[in-house]
């Protein structure tokens, strides 16, 4: 009893002291409701101001710090992009944005501009402290000194630029620079980590087994693992700082994500995703926090991790519109788990070519258009609303061209991501704003063609004429109105290999590609010697039947696949999921032209055959391209291994043009049976990209969306 007298006394002691401090540093000027500008109330988060706090669905976006030609360490988005960026998002009928980590100082002067200019409306801010996600992974210790050292200087940094009161030197990977503005009354809560590395939260609580519980003046633990312990711990330092600096409070979280949920889950086999909990239920709100509150934040997608797709919970849950929903079946779960309100801090689907996980209604994690993009995301965001949580936040505002995903992730130069537009990588992909050029509109229209024609005929082929931009291939063909039979188009990229005969005609060059246009089903086939898809699976790793043995100038062609799924057991139900793939050398015929009211950015080729004019756009990938802007190639894998690579300067092309079987005219001409010598095609290479901003048709969508809540 004595003991728990002095304890209290010191806690009480504690608490005056900070009030005390807050008194000191409290910046007079501002009002109360600047000081506190939220709280956690009623299941909500609810906004402060001059009237009393008003409860607030949080409707917004992510955004990170990427942007065409830079990695996001670089900070290269300017004040004058931002402040855009922010006008957009305000039309959308969104009220937050969700930043990661420290932004260049250009983010809050464009946000407190903005918000001057938009007092009725502003725009929230819900800040990260980014911890370093390498040095975690490195010493799977999350009480590692230099990481804790370098986390807590990164906390006080942003803490102090958000109050307008930080001069950051420069240092490689960071934001830095004078910050001057203060935005804080605009920063309604701290989300602090990342998504857990799980054998990082299995070794530290290990490790430190005998951490014990936390008792400090703004949280507590209470049956907490030692790696939650540290989450408070540092969800302390971070309000202790703030409130005896600036005293000021707001809601505090941190990020979570389904692979770290404190659930169990029936259908998973893996050694990752159900591995340890991360539970927010163990942490309490102590003291001055208890008014403030805080959250659960959790990063949620219809699609991965694969138990999601299988497990009999979820597909089998009946939403509130009648349907089955997996998506609602496990947000419904989740909350129902939670003593706090929870926000989905993220969640969204790309719209890209690329794909690399399926939901089984559809939902997939890319090969979706905008217009899908934006259905989807809406149909998510009604789902998180029918639960009753704090709201949402899609990610992402932007495309991001430096990341990568795990089914390309082989195939390129990870160096030089930032500096071209990967079509077939989904994570490139989920923003609500694209930077990609367009360069050649692909819908019939010759008018954006500039460049010089390779060939030029007189019969029933009449030009075939190639463009690039830092996303595409381009290829324009024009015939003699109204021929209606097959078009092959041989590629010869490779120097050394490639088959010499294409559907029955000999070609003077061994060709590696053949862009194959039918009127039933189009698509872009490759030889199999330079096969990187079976050569990986098949060949290499032995997950699937890689067939015949590898022979330069074998004469045959594959369809080009991307893997989905390696092999998965699924216990509950004793049943293996074979290894699953699909064929992205598929083409799609329509208009690709985002201004035209028949755009679908999934469309990859235009064909007017009354006028004769065909209009190509083949994404780098699909023809091996490591790095287009360096003429960087895939090289001999075959004899090489996988990572072979090439510097080829050109690329050779031609046109063979059939009628049900019969060449009727091809580019070049054949002589002797031969397809003779094809042209070369090369392009300028280049290290900053060209991009121009658009919104994709999702946005209109969301905004429509955003406007009924």
């Amino acid at each position: 009893m004595k003991k728990l007298l002095i304890t209290s006394l010191c806690a009480a002691a504690a608490i005056a002291g900070v009030f005390a401090l807050m008194n000191v540093f409290a910046d007079d000027t501002k009002e109360a409701y600047e000081m506190q500008p939220a709280r956690i109330h009623d299941g909500k988060i609810e906004i402060n101001s001059k009237e009393g706090f008003e409860p607030m669905i949080v409707k917004g976006v992510n955004m990170g710090m990427a942007k065409p030609g830079y990695f996001p360490g670089e900070a290269a988005i300017t004040e004058d992009e931002y402040f855009r960026w922010f006008e957009h998002i305000g039309r959308m009928n969104a009220n937050t944005v969700r930043v990661y980590t420290l932004h260049p100082p250009g983010f809050y002067s464009a946000l407190k501009d903005y918000n001057e200019k938009h007092p009725a409306k502003p725009i929230y801010i819900m800040h990260g402290f980014w911890v370093d996600e390498v040095k975690m992974h490195e010493d799977l210790d999350a009480y590692e000194k230099k990481l804790n050292k370098e986390f807590d200087e990164d906390i006080k940094s942003i803490i102090n630029a958000v109050h307008g009161n930080a001069n950051i030197a420069e240092t490689s990977g960071k934001a830095h620079g004078k910050y001057k503005d203060d935005v804080s009354e605009y920063v309604i809560s701290w989300i602090l980590g990342v998504e857990w590395y799980p054998p990082l939260v299995v070794n530290t609580n290990e490790v430190h087994h005998d951490a014990g519980q936390f008792d400090g003046t703004y949280y507590s633990t209470k049956d907490a693992s030692p790696f939650e312990r540290w989450l408070a711990e540092k969800m302390e330092f971070a309000t202790r700082l703030e409130h005896e600096n600036y005293g000021s409070l707001r809601p505090m979280s941190f990020t979570n994500w389904v692979t770290t949920d404190l659930l169990e889950h029936e259908s998973d086999s893996s050694d990752m995703e159900d591995m340890v909990t991360v539970n927010p239920n163990v942490i309490y709100t102590e003291g001055p926090m208890t008014e403030i509150g805080q959250f659960a934040s959790y990063h949620i997608y219809p699609y991965y991790p694969d138990f999601l797709n299988y497990e009999k919970e979820y597909v089998e849950h009946v939403d509130h519109r009648g349907e089955k929903n997996n998506y609602a079946g496990y947000l419904k779960k989740l909350h129902k788990e939670h003593t706090m309100p929870l926000l989905v801090a993220e969640f969204g689907v790309p719209a890209s070519r690329g794909m690399t996980h399926k939901n089984p209604y559809g939902w997939n994690q890319g090969f979706l258009s905008e217009k899908e993009q934006g259905e989807i995301v809406t149909h998510l965001f009604e789902d998180i609303m029918h639960e009753e949580m704090m709201g949402g936040l899609v990610f992402t505002w932007q495309d991001e061209w430096f990341k990568r995903t795990w089914n390309t992730m082989d195939y390129d130069n990870p160096d030089r991501r930032p500096y071209w537009s990967n079509a077939q990588t989904n994570e490139q992909q989920f923003g609500l704003l694209s930077f990609d050029t367009h360069k050649i509109g692909v819908d019939g229209s010759t008018d954006d063609w500039q460049t010089d024609l390779m060939y030029e005929g007189n019969d029933e082929l009449k030009s075939l004429s190639m463009d690039t931009d830092e996303r595409y291939l381009y290829f324009k063909i024009e015939h003699e109105p109204g021929f209606n039979g097959e078009i092959d188009i041989p590629l010869d990229i490779i120097p050394g290999q490639g088959n010499t005969a294409v559907n029955g005609v000999y070609t003077e060059n061994a060709v590696d590609f053949i862009i194959q246009l039918r009127e039933d089903e189009s698509r872009v086939v490759v030889d199999d010697y330079y096969d990187f898809f079976n050569i990986q699976y098949g060949h290499t790793l032995g997950m699937i039947n890689p067939g015949k043995e590898l022979e330069k100038n074998s004469g045959r062609f594959n369809s080009i696949r991307f893997a989905l799924n390696k092999e998965l057991y699924l216990p509950d139900r004793d049943e293996l999921i074979p290894f699953e793939s699909y064929e992205t050398g598929l083409l799609k015929e329509g208009n690709g032209n985002p201004e035209h009211e028949d755009y679908n950015s999934l469309n990859d080729y235009y064909w007017d055959r009354e006028n004769g004019v065909i209009e190509i756009r083949i994404p780098w990938m699909l023809i091996s391209a490591k790095d287009p802007s360096q003429h960087e190639f895939i090289g001999n894998i075959a004899e090489n291994g996988l990572e072979a690579e090439i510097t080829q300067d050109s690329i050779k092309a031609g046109v063979i043009m059939k009628n049900r079987d019969v060449t009727v005219d091809s580019f070049p001409q054949i002589f002797g049976g031969k397809l003779s010598e094809m042209k070369e095609f090369t392009w300028e290479k280049w290290d900053l990209p060209a991009s121009k901003e658009r919104v994709k048709k999702s946005y209109d969508i969301l905004k429509e969306t955003f406007s009924k809540y």
